[in-house]
C-alpha cells in the first residue's frame, strides 16, 4: 500500500534520524569481507557496546515516537481503538512474514521450514510495535512509566537471581542464561540463530526489555508532541533525559552489563539515552532552527525505512544469483566485483568498508524514485 507524504504531520528530524539509522544498518550488514571490519562496525563480542550495537535499539526507539505521532489524535476516541489494534496486528503479522520470506529467498526449499529461524530483527520490531500500540491506547502515561520500570527491573531480577530451570545457576553467559533456556524450550534448537542453535540474540525473553526501549521512545515522542511547552524548553528536557539515561545505564551496567544480545536493562537506558541525544540534536537543528541543507539524502531512507530494510535483505542475494568464474571457482557477481575491483587496491579493512558504502549507495539509488515522487510504501 502506498500513500502521499503528509508534509505538515511529519517530524523532519525523525525522518532524518531514521534514514541515518537505515544507512548505518546497511553499512554494517554488508562489508566486503566479514574477516576485515573496523571495530566500530562490528558488534561487541559480548558485553559492551559499539556503534553497530546502537542501530537496532534506535529503530525500536523511533517506533515508539512514531506510535505517538500516528495515534495521539486518534486515541482520544475509544471507538477508534479496535480499528487501530487490528491494523497493528495485521502489520505485525506482515512484518514477520516478510522476514521469513527473506529467509526463504536465500533457502528456497520446503525443507527449510525445519530450520527456519523464528526470532529475528523484524520479528522483534513487529511484536514490540503491536504490544506498545496496545499499551499506548489502553494505559495512561503514568501506568506506562510503571510498566517501563517493572520491565527493566523484573528482567534484571529474572536474569541475575533466578536459577535456570535446566540446573544452571542464574548467569549471563550466551548458552546457559535464562533467556537461552526459554528459546530452546519454546522454539527448539533448529529454529534459533544459525550461528549458534543454542541461543538467539533476538530471543523471546529479551522482548521484555525491548518493550522498554519502545516505551522510552513513546516518552520522548510525547514530550516532543506537547503543545504547551516551547521548543527551547523541550530541547533542554530532551538533552537532560538523554544524559540521565546514559549515566543510569552506565551505573547499572557495573552489575548488569550493557549487552545487546541479552538486551539488558542497562543497555536499554544507555542506548535509549544516546538515541535521545541524537534525535535531540536533529530536532534542534531541523525542526526548531529550520536547518534543512544537506538533509534530504537521508530522507530517501527515512521516509521508507521498511522498504530499505527489505531491499537491503534481498538485493545482495539477487545480484549474487548471477555467477562468475573467478580463479577456477564460481562465485556471485557481487563477490566477483569486490575481489577484482575493490580488494586489490586498498588495505583489507578499507576495501571492506568501501564495498559496504557502495551497497548503501545502490540501495539509495533504488529508493530515490519513491522519495522523488513523494511515495511512502506501508505494510
Amino acid at each position: 500500500m502506498t500513500s502521499a507524504i503528509p508534509a505538515k504531520q511529519r517530524l523532519l528530524s525523525l525522518d532524518f534520524f531514521r534514514g541515518f539509522t537505515v544507512a548505518s544498518m546497511i553499512l554494517v550488514n554488508d562489508p566486503g569481507d566479514w574477516g576485515h571490519i573496523y571495530e566500530p562496525l562490528e558488534h561487541a563480542k559480548w558485553n559492551g557496546c559499539t556503534f553497530t550495537d546502537l542501530i537496532f535499539p534506535s529503530f525500536l526507539f523511533m517506533v515508539g515516537i512514531s506510535i505517538v505521532y500516528a495515534m495521539e489524535s486518534k486515541k482520544t476516541d475509544p471507538a477508534n481503538h479496535s480499528k487501530i489494534i487490528w491494523h497493528a496486528l495485521r502489520r505485525m503479522v506482515t512484518l514477520i512474514l516478510i522476514s521469513w520470506g527473506i529467509q526463504f529467498f536465500y533457502h528456497p526449499s520446503l525443507e527449510h521450514i525445519h530450520t527456519l529461524r523464528f526470532p529475528g530483527v523484524l520479528q522483534r520490531i513487529a511484536v514490540v510495535y503491536f504490544i506498545c500500540t496496545i499499551l499506548y491506547l489502553k494505559t495512561s502515561a503514568n501506568t506506562r512509566k510503571w510498566i517501563f520500570a517493572l520491565a527493566l527491573i523484573g528482567y534484571w531480577v529474572l536474569m541475575c537471581f533466578v536459577p535456570v530451570p535446566d540446573g544452571h545457576p542464574a548467569n549471563l553467559e550466551p548458552e546457559t542464561n535464562f533467556g537461552a533456556w526459554v528459546d530452546r524450550a519454546v522454539f527448539g534448537t533448529n529454529h534459533l540463530w544459525s550461528q549458534s542453535k543454542t541461543w538467539d540474540p533476538e530471543g523471546l525473553l529479551g522482548t521484555i526489555p525491548a518493550l522498554g526501549t519502545c516505551l522510552f521512545g513513546i516518552f520522548i515522542g510525547t514530550l516532543i508532541k506537547k503543545t504547551d511547552t516551547d521548543n527551547q524548553t523541550k530541547t533542554a528536557w530532551l538533552f537532560t533525559y538523554g544524559v540521565i539515561a546514559i549515566i543510569l545505564g552506565l551505573v547499572w551496567g557495573l552489575f548488569f552489563p550493557i549487552n545487546k544480545s541479552l538486551w539488558t536493562s542497562s543497555y536499554v537506558l544507555y542506548a535509549g539515552g544516546i538515541s535521545t541525544l541524537g534525535l535531540t540534536l536533529s530536532y534542534w537543528f531541523m525542526d526548531v532552527q529550520g536547518y534543512k541543507k544537506g538533509v534530504w539524502p537521508f530522507l530517501v531512507f527515512g521516509m521508507n525505512a521498511i522498504t530499505g530494510f527489505i531491499l537491503a535483505g534481498l538485493v545482495p542475494g539477487i545480484i549474487n544469483l548471477f555467477k562468475v568464474n573467478y580463479q577456477g571457482k564460481e562465485m556471485g557477481a557481487a563477490g566477483y566485483f569486490y575481489k577484482t575491483a575493490i580488494q586489490p587496491f586498498f588495505s583489507p579493512n578499507t576495501a571492506s568498508v568501501i564495498d559496504a558504502f557502495l551497497w548503501v549507495l545502490l540501495i539509495w539509488i533504488l529508493m530515490y524514485p519513491l522519495y522523488a515522487k513523494k511515495i511512502i510504501i506501508k505494510v
